[in-house]
């Protein structure tokens, strides 16, 4: 193992420890938030370890970290694709996150066999390496956090190795989607979209993007508002 390599190791370890923040719960039970998600779905998730504390300062957004749905069956239930930062690029069930705050954000349009493609095209990155670099960069603004301007503050979270082998969990989610050419905040230039590069993308980007649809279970559930039991405190005796 590479100086490098072991250094990032280590900083990865420190950076899964819980921050001193509470973490938000989740907005939904558990059994409906399964029900609801679907393959092709990018799952953000509002995490409260330190890395997190730091991604959501960089990007100004609740959420730190996305994973791609790309399995749902009886068998194993909902499978979810990650990159973390010590295991690298796997498969989590849903039930990993059942206590986190979590967003479904649903791409619009794609054809079913498109979708598959950008699928497997993500299966193929599984045992890849969480880039090492972006961690380092990461470090940084862990024990305090600097104040960095707006403008700069996408650009520090580009960093890194560059290695093909290795990823970050919204870049290799992008580069899913853009594998079938599915936008999610391209540039444009005259009529035409520009890609972004991959690199470029942070894990808010999937909640603002225009293509992605906001998916909330307790609406997809049958919900009405009349069936709701409210707790009304005792008058006071005084």
């Amino acid at each position: 193992m590479g100086l490098l390599a072991w250094l990032g190791k280590k900083v990865a370890g420190y950076l899964q420890k819980p921050g001193s923040a509470p973490p938000n719960p989740p907005t939904s039970e558990f059994s409906v938030l399964e029900e609801t998600v679907q393959v092709g779905d990018v799952l953000l998730i509002d995490g409260n370890s330190r890395i997190a504390t730091a991604i959501k300062y960089l990007t100004q957004s609740t959420w730190s970290h996305a994973a791609l749905c790309v399995e749902k069956n009886d068998a194993q239930g909902v499978l979810l694709l990650e990159a973390d930062v010590i295991e690298g690029v796997r498969l989590v069930p849903l039930s990993f996150y059942r206590t986190a705050h979590t967003r479904i954000c649903r791409p619009i349009g794609i054809r079913p066999e498109d979708m598959a493609k950008a699928i497997d095209y993500a299966k193929s990155k599984l045992g890849h390496q969480y880039d090492t670099g972006h961690i380092l960069d990461l470090a940084r603004y862990l024990i305090r956090t600097p104040p960095v301007p707006v403008e700069w503050r996408r650009s520090l979270l580009t960093f890194g190795s560059g290695d093909p082998t290795k990823a970050i969990c919204s870049s290799l989610i992008a580069q899913a989607f853009q594998s079938i050419h599915y936008p999610i905040l391209p540039e444009r230039l005259r009529q035409k979209l520009i890609k972004r590069h991959h690199s470029q993308y942070v894990p808010g980007d999937f909640d603002i993007s225009p293509y992605f649809a906001i998916i909330k279970p307790n609406l997809k559930a049958s919900f009405d508002p009349y069936q709701l039991e409210w707790h009304e405190p005792s008058a006071d005796p005084g």
